[in-house]
């Protein structure tokens, strides 16, 4: 049984850096692409950024791109979200993913939505 679990959510202000964990357990982890989604208030959950099963690889939506680094340990089984210069249109709950095709490429995971889902942990950037 796969299962993802988020940490690291909180109110930051505008400027502002969080870090989101997601710690992974019930497959062997190095073999999927792993990546963080979130959903705004009122709006549909997107992909914010995807790693590739082998580190390799990564995708972020234009609106992060800079800002936001996603990046694994395999070791740990455990994929980050390092957030800076956060910005109040990030406010959202944030998702952890899990691929559930093995082997697949960061861009792959982010055109699709069946993945392996964490509960969600709420960012909320203040102005």
């Amino acid at each position: 049984q796969v299962q993802l679990v988020e940490s690291g959510g909180g109110l930051v202000q505008a400027g502002d850096s969080l870090r989101l964990s997601c710690a992974a357990s019930g497959r062997t982890f190095s073999n999927y692409a792993m990546g963080w989604f979130r959903q705004p208030p009122g709006k549909d959950r997107e992909c914010v950024a995807t790693i590739a099963w082998s580190g390799g690889g990564t995708y972020y939506v234009d609106s992060v791109k800079g800002r936001f680094t996603i990046s694994r340990d395999n070791a740990k089984n455990t994929v980050y979200l390092q957030m800076n210069g956060l910005k109040p249109e990030d406010t959202a709950v944030y998702y952890c993913a899990g691929d559930r095709i093995p082997r697949t490429t960061a861009v792959f995971m982010g055109t699709r939505s069946g993945h392996y889902w964490g509960q969600g942990t709420q960012v909320t950037v203040s102005s």
